[in-house]
């Protein structure tokens, strides 16, 4: 579990409404019991494939969305993308047996708050929920280590490292990115630059703006990508 997941507890307000979707019908169930069992969670829905999630979505409109990659009729990289599309307020974690480093990178192109391994503790998926509303995009600690080999070897290989902003990024901006790289909610970051919450939502949405991307971890990965960022400051 990331540092983001174990300072994430439950706080006072709305109760955070949750979609699950797997083929699994057993693990479904299993993880709507213990979701369930929580005070701050509700479970309003299930789905047993990328399409019945779509329109339970549509439906619904749940907080938080825990999507399987693999599954008959519509994969969950596939509804992910429909679901950031019509309802981009909405969460999508991934939560998946798939260890595969395209599957990750496909699912935060089409808009995943994060990609968890179904190796976590059933227990554990609570906690990750509140992180992912709080503004964490959680990664299995086995992915973010592949994630950072492959960024070292990228580093390694590099004659110079290009630390020039993006056409149009500010300072400021830059700042932000780099916390957001550390899996910084808004709430830290703002404590980080002293400045407000708001000031900081604005910076994040210009950034996605600039860049042409749709979510944070998109932002964060086009920069490991760029080598705008050194893999050392993730670590």
């Amino acid at each position: 579990m990331s540092e983001a997941n174990r300072s994430a507890e439950p706080v006072a307000g709305p109760t955070i409404r949750v979609l699950i979707v797997d083929d699994q019908a057993l693990f479904r169930r299993g993880l709507s019991v213990v979701l369930s069992a929580t005070a701050d969670i509700q479970v309003v829905g299930e789905a047993a494939d990328g399409e019945e999630a779509v329109a339970k979505v549509e439906e619904l409109m749940p907080d938080v969305v825990l999507m399987d990659v693999r599954m008959p009729r519509l994969g969950g990289i596939e509804a992910t993308r429909h679901i950031h599309r019509l309802l981009p307020a909405t969460k999508v974690l991934m939560l998946t047996v798939s260890d595969q480093e395209e599957d990750l990178y496909e699912s935060v192109k089409a808009g995943a708050s994060g990609y968890l391994l179904k190796e976590i503790g059933i227990e554990e998926v609570a906690e990750t929920v509140r992180a992912v509303v709080q503004g964490h995009s959680p990664v299995s600690p086995s992915m973010t280590s592949k994630l950072l080999a492959e960024f070292n070897a990228l580093s390694r290989r590099a004659t110079e490292r290009d630390e020039t902003p993006p056409p149009g990024l500010t300072d400021r901006e830059m700042q932000v990115l780099r916390l957001m790289a550390q899996s910084k909610s808004n709430k830290d970051i703002a404590l980080a630059l002293y400045i407000s919450e708001n000031t900081v939502k604005n910076h994040v949405r210009n950034i996605l703006e600039k860049l042409h991307l749709h979510s944070r971890m998109e932002a964060v990965t086009y920069a490991w990508r760029k080598r705008i960022l050194d893999p050392r400051e993730l670590t």
